[in-house]
């Protein structure tokens, strides 16, 4: 490992890794199997998601990338189970401040997790090329080598913690890498409300030349997360 790697590479206990599984990905991007057949897919970042695992089986070519990957899968596979524990214990005292439609209860949820961290783990012991490690707002591709770019609960979802300039940062990088559209959801932050320069960063890429929808999906587990940004360059 280089040392820029050591330095940039979060300390593992830092790092949650839970995840969505596949069908949660196809009802949070309002995805359709058709529409991915033949395209090269990036999950960034992808954490303990199956949907890499699960979507390569079923014939389409879909890539990994996140921090966590600096560790050894059998690393990450023991701290998801760990973070799943925690996670679920949280949730039984919070569990008023969501919607239960999709889950119907805790065990639901924890099984959802669960299922997730098993074939990500899996898939990594299996094909550890399909995962790589990387720190935003850098990626380790080509332009345009992926297709379609998907990215799940983490650009706007800590805006506390990362200021307007990285996003603008890391949305360039994913559509640097990306040829035909990229994907974010949700649009809200960890209180549920909707990123606060949302519209400035609307303003800045259609000035830019993409072209923008807001999109309601079928998925709303955190109180109005229901929407999701298509980026598409065109």
């Amino acid at each position: 490992m280089s040392k820029v790697e050591q330095s940039t590479k979060l300390d593992l206990e830092r790092i949650i890794f839970i995840g969505r599984t596949f069908e949660e990905y196809f009802d949070m991007f309002s995805l359709s199997k058709e529409e991915l057949q033949g395209k090269k897919i990036l999950d960034c970042p992808a954490g303990a998601c199956s949907f890499t695992a699960v979507g390569n089986k079923l014939g389409l070519d879909v890539t990994a990338c996140d921090i966590a990957y600096y560790y050894s899968g059998e690393d990450l596979k023991n701290k998801g189970l760990q973070d799943i524990k925690h996670a679920m214990e949280h949730m039984e005292k919070a569990k008023s401040n969501y919607i239960w439609d999709y889950f119907k209860d805790v065990e639901g949820l924890r099984k959802h997790r669960l299922n997730a961290l098993k074939d990500c783990a899996n898939d990594m012991a299996k094909s550890s090329e399909r995962y790589v490690p990387v720190t935003l707002p850098s990626l380790p591709f080509k332009d345009e080598e992926f297709d379609i770019t998907l990215s799940a609960h983490f650009l706007f979802m800590y805006a506390d913690r990362l200021d307007y300039q990285f996003h603008i940062k890391t949305l360039n990088e994913l559509l640097r890498v990306t040829k035909e559209e990229v994907r974010i959801f949700p649009l809200v932050d960890l209180e549920g409300k909707r990123y606060e320069h949302l519209d400035k960063l609307i303003g800045y890429l259609v000035d830019n030349g993409y072209q923008i929808e807001e999109i309601k999906v079928p998925y709303e587990f955190q109180e109005n997360a229901n929407s999701m940004l298509k980026i598409n360059k065109g």
